[in-house]
Protein backbone atom coordinates (compact mmCIF):
# COMPACT_ATOMS: atom_id res chain seq x y z
CA UNK A 1 0.00 0.00 0.00
CA UNK A 2 1.50 3.35 -0.94
CA UNK A 3 1.54 6.31 1.42
CA UNK A 4 -1.47 8.09 -0.10
CA UNK A 5 -3.52 4.87 0.14
CA UNK A 6 -2.41 4.53 3.77
CA UNK A 7 -3.52 8.12 4.49
CA UNK A 8 -6.89 7.55 2.79
CA UNK A 9 -7.38 4.35 4.81
CA UNK A 10 -6.52 6.10 8.09
CA UNK A 11 -8.92 8.94 7.32
CA UNK A 12 -11.74 6.59 6.29
CA UNK A 13 -11.31 4.24 9.27
CA UNK A 14 -11.06 6.97 11.94
CA UNK A 15 -13.97 9.41 12.08
CA UNK A 16 -11.95 11.75 14.34
CA UNK A 17 -8.27 11.76 13.42
CA UNK A 18 -5.47 14.12 14.40
CA UNK A 19 -2.19 14.07 12.53
CA UNK A 20 0.24 15.55 15.02
CA UNK A 21 3.81 15.64 16.26
CA UNK A 22 4.06 13.25 19.18
CA UNK A 23 1.02 11.85 20.99
CA UNK A 24 -1.81 13.51 22.93
CA UNK A 25 -0.12 12.58 26.22
CA UNK A 26 3.37 13.52 24.99
CA UNK A 27 3.06 16.11 22.22
CA UNK A 28 6.31 17.14 20.53
CA UNK A 29 5.30 20.68 19.60
CA UNK A 30 3.18 23.44 21.09
CA UNK A 31 0.67 23.47 18.25
CA UNK A 32 0.08 19.71 18.53
CA UNK A 33 -0.24 20.11 22.31
CA UNK A 34 -2.93 22.80 21.94
CA UNK A 35 -4.85 20.88 19.28
CA UNK A 36 -4.84 17.57 21.16
CA UNK A 37 -5.80 19.32 24.43
CA UNK A 38 -8.78 20.97 22.73
CA UNK A 39 -9.85 17.60 21.32
CA UNK A 40 -9.44 15.85 24.68
CA UNK A 41 -11.63 18.54 26.25
CA UNK A 42 -14.41 17.49 23.87
CA UNK A 43 -14.64 14.22 25.80
CA UNK A 44 -14.74 11.80 22.87
CA UNK A 45 -12.05 9.31 21.88
CA UNK A 46 -10.06 10.20 18.80
CA UNK A 47 -7.33 8.58 16.79
CA UNK A 48 -3.97 10.16 16.14
CA UNK A 49 -0.97 9.57 13.93
CA UNK A 50 2.45 10.71 15.12
CA UNK A 51 4.00 12.12 11.95
CA UNK A 52 7.44 12.12 13.56
CA UNK A 53 7.22 8.29 13.61
CA UNK A 54 5.82 8.27 10.06
CA UNK A 55 8.08 10.45 7.88
CA UNK A 56 6.41 9.24 4.69
CA UNK A 57 3.04 10.52 5.93
CA UNK A 58 4.67 13.75 7.09
CA UNK A 59 5.99 14.20 3.54
CA UNK A 60 2.85 13.20 1.60
CA UNK A 61 -0.09 14.42 3.70
CA UNK A 62 0.43 18.16 3.07
CA UNK A 63 0.21 17.52 -0.69
CA UNK A 64 -2.81 15.23 -0.34
CA UNK A 65 -4.63 17.61 2.02
CA UNK A 66 -3.46 20.79 0.29
CA UNK A 67 -2.63 21.99 3.81
CA UNK A 68 1.06 22.66 4.56
CA UNK A 69 1.28 22.41 8.33
CA UNK A 70 0.67 20.08 11.26
CA UNK A 71 -1.35 19.30 13.27
CA UNK A 72 -4.23 18.44 10.93
CA UNK A 73 -7.65 17.50 12.24
CA UNK A 74 -9.82 15.28 10.03
CA UNK A 75 -13.45 14.74 11.01
CA UNK A 76 -15.72 12.40 9.09
CA UNK A 77 -13.30 12.27 6.17
CA UNK A 78 -12.99 16.06 5.84
CA UNK A 79 -10.04 18.25 6.75
CA UNK A 80 -11.16 20.65 9.48
CA UNK A 81 -7.84 22.49 9.69
CA UNK A 82 -4.80 23.11 11.79
CA UNK A 83 -4.11 24.45 15.25
CA UNK A 84 -5.48 27.98 14.73
CA UNK A 85 -8.75 26.72 13.30
CA UNK A 86 -9.09 24.01 15.97
CA UNK A 87 -8.48 26.53 18.76
CA UNK A 88 -10.85 29.10 17.25
CA UNK A 89 -13.60 26.49 16.92
CA UNK A 90 -12.94 25.30 20.48
CA UNK A 91 -13.12 28.83 21.92
CA UNK A 92 -16.30 29.62 19.98
CA UNK A 93 -17.97 26.43 21.18
CA UNK A 94 -18.08 24.88 17.68
CA UNK A 95 -15.59 22.03 18.13
CA UNK A 96 -17.32 20.05 20.87
CA UNK A 97 -20.69 19.71 19.05
CA UNK A 98 -18.89 18.70 15.83
CA UNK A 99 -16.86 16.06 17.64
CA UNK A 100 -19.87 14.81 19.66
CA UNK A 101 -22.08 14.60 16.56
CA UNK A 102 -19.40 12.69 14.65
CA UNK A 103 -18.72 10.32 17.56
CA UNK A 104 -22.48 9.63 17.83
CA UNK A 105 -22.60 8.59 14.15
CA UNK A 106 -19.98 5.92 14.77
CA UNK A 107 -20.99 3.95 17.84
CA UNK A 108 -18.12 2.29 19.62
CA UNK A 109 -18.09 -1.49 19.33
CA UNK A 110 -19.33 -3.11 22.53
Amino acid sequence: MDTIEKIKTQISENPILLYMKGSPKFPSCGFSAQASQALMNCGEPFAFVDILQNPEIRAELPKYADWPTFPQLWVDGELVGGCDIIMEMFQQGELKPLIAETAAKYPKPE
